[in-house]
């Protein structure tokens, strides 16, 4: 039964760092599609009420890509609980990220490796 356990939370670690990955790499996307709208537009001498909405929907987007962002965060952590709920809460699946006591302000740089606690 234990064996099935780790299975299965292995399934989920993984698509958990997939879905973290996905949203990492949307925000960057959005970010760098919202940084590079108003100098494109200076560089063709638009007048700046050109794109103004794109650039404001752009800057919508970007927010709840990060608001979602916190809640994949809020999501390992629940993970994190579930896990020890479970009895395996000695499996290390991807360091302390995040931390138990973390805010969800704090970024932690993902290991994608499996290690057992002595």
């Amino acid at each position: 039964m234990l064996k099935e356990r780790r299975i299965a939370a292995n399934k989920i670690a993984e698509q958990l760092f997939t879905a973290e990955a996905a949203i990492n790499a949307a925000v960057s996307a959005v970010a760098q599609l919202t940084a590079i709208m108003p100098m494109a537009a200076q560089e063709a001498n638009l007048a700046a009420c050109i794109g103004q909405d794109a650039l404001m929907n752009a800057m919508a987007t970007c927010q709840q890509l990060v608001e979602a962002r916190s809640r994949i965060i809020a999501t390992h952590a629940s993970l994190r609980a579930a896990q020890t709920q479970i009895g395996l809460d000695a499996v290390n699946f991807m360091g302390n990220c995040p931390p138990a006591e973390a805010s969800l302000d704090e970024t932690v740089a993902p290991r994608r490796h499996l290690t057992i606690a002595a």
